[in-house]
């Protein structure tokens, strides 16, 4: 577990600990380290993505690599190449659109020519949306678009997400992106504000529209399907975007916040429309499970590929998304024809 400290982190120490795992902490604040691996009675091993030989010490003799520590434009590549080097899986919680794609397009056949497992954005941004995307998908080999709607109660930022944020605009400069037409747009006009109509009791929401996040990197590198909108509730997307909106806040104890979330996939294809929902609370502590869950596949070799994938491309989505539950419910709606 590298960036084991983090708030994410935790959430997944956690999830791995009541999974039966014994999870090796690590990361580069000794003290934070040493602190958390000595609350939990685990081992911690200090290591820093500038020194190669501090991460090899960290993996060695572990089973896989799960990486929660951003921002992740710095942290991917060190560690990808020290689980290469491990030969073990490599799996992160990455949101950050430019690293995602910098995974897929910098280690896509290293990986394959390797028989390496390597699964970026295995969270709630990235993973839930690829396998609701490819849930709905069931039999169809194409779609003509794909819609991702967030509806969040609220969003308060970790630390971690502002510097990630910072990072990716810094990176982007005055540009955000959009997925049309097969290829991604830099744009420079406002995203536009429109309404969704989610499933009841929810009902119509205003959204922010072209709110791209990194699921439209994971579905679009296995899904045929040339126009990926992602779509983030008005209200979460104002307050991420306030510097003043404080830290989540714990509602139980398990450090869970009270924020609730609703994910809504619509994919149409000609006439036809199909649906995939799904809903939870706590978008950083949902990120636990799916990212365990995955790891828990990869490793009693219940995968469909290899090479750097999506998570929708390396497992059976519906069934992953069934194992899920309590944590999240999901919804597979009837194939609906438009008029």
């Amino acid at each position: 577990m590298f960036g084991a400290y983090g708030h994410t982190g935790r959430f997944v120490v956690a999830e791995l600990a009541a999974r039966g795992f014994v999870p090796v902490l690590s990361g580069r604040h000794a003290q934070t380290l040493e602190e958390l691996a000595h609350e939990q009675g685990l081992e911690a091993r200090v290591a820093s993505v500038d020194d190669p030989a501090s991460l090899d010490r960290a993996l060695a003799g572990t089973a896989a690599v799960i990486n929660c520590a951003g921002p992740f434009a710095s942290t991917i590549g060190p560690v990808i190449e020290a689980a290469l080097r491990a030969k073990i899986p490599y799996l992160d919680v990455a949101a950050e659109l430019e690293a995602n794609l910098d995974t897929f397009a910098h280690y896509r056949e290293r990986a394959r020519d390797a028989g390496a497992v390597i699964v970026p954005a295995m969270a709630f941004f990235g993973g839930l949306g690829d396998l609701l995307a490819t849930a709905a998908m069931g039999d169809w080999t194409e779609a003509d678009e794909a819609h991702i709607a967030y509806a969040l109660s609220n969003w308060h930022p970790t630390a971690g997400t502002r510097l990630s944020g910072a990072v990716s605009r810094e990176r982007r400069g005055n540009h955000r992106l959009r997925y049309s037409g097969g290829q991604w747009e830099h744009r420079t006009d406002a995203a536009p504000t429109l309404e969704w109509t989610f499933p009841e009791p929810m009902g119509p929401r205003p959204v922010i529209g072209e709110f791209t996040m990194a699921d439209v990197v994971t579905v679009t590198q296995h899904l045929s399907i040339p126009d990926v909108t992602t779509y983030m509730s008005a209200e979460a997307a104002r307050d991420v975007a306030d510097p003043h909106t404080p830290t989540p806040t714990a509602a139980d104890e398990s450090g869970r916040s009270s924020q609730t979330f609703l994910v809504d996939v619509v994919l149409r294809s000609g006439g036809a429309e199909r649906r995939a929902t799904a809903g939870g609370h706590d978008i950083y502590a949902v990120t636990a499970p799916l990212v365990t869950e995955a790891l828990v596949r990869i490793l009693t070799g219940r995968t469909k590929s290899v090479g750097v994938v999506s998570a929708g491309e390396i497992f059976d989505a519906p069934d992953f998304l069934h194992a899920l539950n309590p944590h999240i419910t999901f919804d597979l709606h009837p194939q609906k024809q438009n008029a």
